[in-house]
C-alpha cells in the first residue's frame, strides 16, 4: 500500500530501500519554481539508527507491513534477551546490539511491544513510565526538604537518576523511559 506526504503522520513505519522506518518527524516545502521537497527525519527500526532524507514531493511511499505484539520479558543470556508473545507463547530473542540501552527500564516479566517486520521481531517499544524499587540512595540530610532539590539513586535494574530528597532505599517509583527521569512514588 502506498500513501502520499498527505496521509504521512509520526509513527508510520515505510519501506525505504527494502529496509523498515519508522518516520519521526516529516515537512513538505514547497518553493516558487520549484518542485516540492519531503523532508523525512527516520528511525530504522532493525539497528535504531536515524536518517534524514530528501524525496521529490509528490513521491509516494510504500507502507511497511508490520505487526506489534504484546510480549513478556523472560530472562537474558550473554548475546540475547528473550521475549514471550502473550498470545501464541512462542519465545523470541533479540540480541544486546538491539535491545542497547534500554534493558534499564526492564525487569523479568514486565511487558512491552515488539515489532514484528516479515514475522521476525526487528523493535520494541518500551511502555511509556515503569516502576522500579530504590536500591542505593544516600538517606535525607535534615533541613534539605524545602528547596526541593534532587540526590542519585540507584534503581533495581542498575539505572542511575536524581530522585527528590524524600525518596529511600527499598521504595517503589515511576520513571518516564522517554527521558529516563523520576516522576512519582508510588
Amino acid at each position: 500500500m502506498t500513501i502520499s506526504y498527505s496521509e504521512l503522520k509520526r509513527g508510520i513505519v515505510i519501506v525505504l530501500d527494502e529496509e523498515p522506518w519508522q518516520v519521526v518527524e516529516w515537512s513538505h516545502k514547497k518553493m516558487q519554481q520549484r518542485a516540492p521537497v519531503l523532508t523525512l527525519r527516520l528511525k530504522n527500526l532493525r539497528n535504531n539508527r536515524f536518517m534524514e532524507r530528501n524525496l521529490p514531493g509528490n513521491q509516494k511511499l510504500t507502507l511497511a507491513d508490520v505487526d506489534n505484539r504484546e510480549c513478556e520479558y523472560l530472562y537474558n543470556d550473554p548475546d540475547y534477551y528473550y521475549f514471550m508473545d502473550l498470545q501464541t507463547f512462542e519465545q523470541y530473542p533479540l540480541s544486546s546490539d538491539l535491545i542497547g540501552d534500554a534493558i534499564r527500564f526492564l525487569k523479568e516479566q514486565d511487558k512491552l511491544e515488539l515489532i514484528f517486520y516479515s514475522d521476525e521481531p526487528i523493535s520494541f517499544e518500551l511502555p511509556t513510565y515503569v516502576e522500579l524499587v530504590v536500591t542505593d540512595t544516600p538517606p535525607p540530610v535534615k533541613g534539605n526538604t524545602a528547596q526541593g532539590g534532587t540526590k542519585p539513586a540507584t534503581l533495581e535494574t542498575g539505572l542511575k537518576v536524581n530522585v527528590p530528597f524524600f525518596v529511600n532505599n527499598g521504595e517503589t517509583i515511576r520513571i518516564d523511559t522517554r527521558t529516563s527521569e523520576y516522576l512519582e512514588r508510588v
